[in-house]
């Protein structure tokens, strides 16, 4: 039960916010094999001015208008190989909604299955209503 986190510069229409939001979907499900109906998503808009994301040392520029940062909040347990390739993944299917690769950024985090509530303040995955991932 992947959540991601899409931060993007405001001016995409409300379509190409949704290819976005698609691609990042379809990458969790082809590459960590979730659910199809485990989508948690939050898209923010910000102004040009609002996001910073230089190149890390990296030498490349990232555009003006096109940014777009996925966080990626997980359940611990995935191998780095499978982490790549899901950065890989992200930065094809994205390719497919407009976003060029020098403008994503990609974070991942993970944590443990005691780390999630689904609804009512209750802990799905310790209380047994929910299969732990992996297990």
């Amino acid at each position: 039960m992947p959540l991601a986190r899409i931060d993007l510069i405001r001016g995409r229409s409300p379509e190409n916010i949704r290819a976005i939001a698609d691609a990042v979907q379809q990458s969790l499900i082809d590459v960590l094999k979730v659910p199809e109906r485990d989508r948690f998503q939050i898209i923010t808009q910000h102004d040009p001015d609002e996001i910073i994301a230089l190149d890390a040392g990296l030498g490349f520029q990232r555009s003006s208008t096109g940014t777009v940062i996925v966080h990626i909040f997980t359940q611990r347990g995935r191998a780095t190989g499978d982490k790549q390739h899901l950065y890989k993944t992200l930065a094809t299917q994205l390719a497919e909604a407009g976003v060029d690769g020098k403008d994503l950024f990609i974070s991942y985090f993970e944590n443990g299955h005691d780390d999630w509530s689904f609804a009512d303040g209750r802990a799905q995955y310790v209380e047994g209503d929910l299969p732990v991932p992996g297990r």
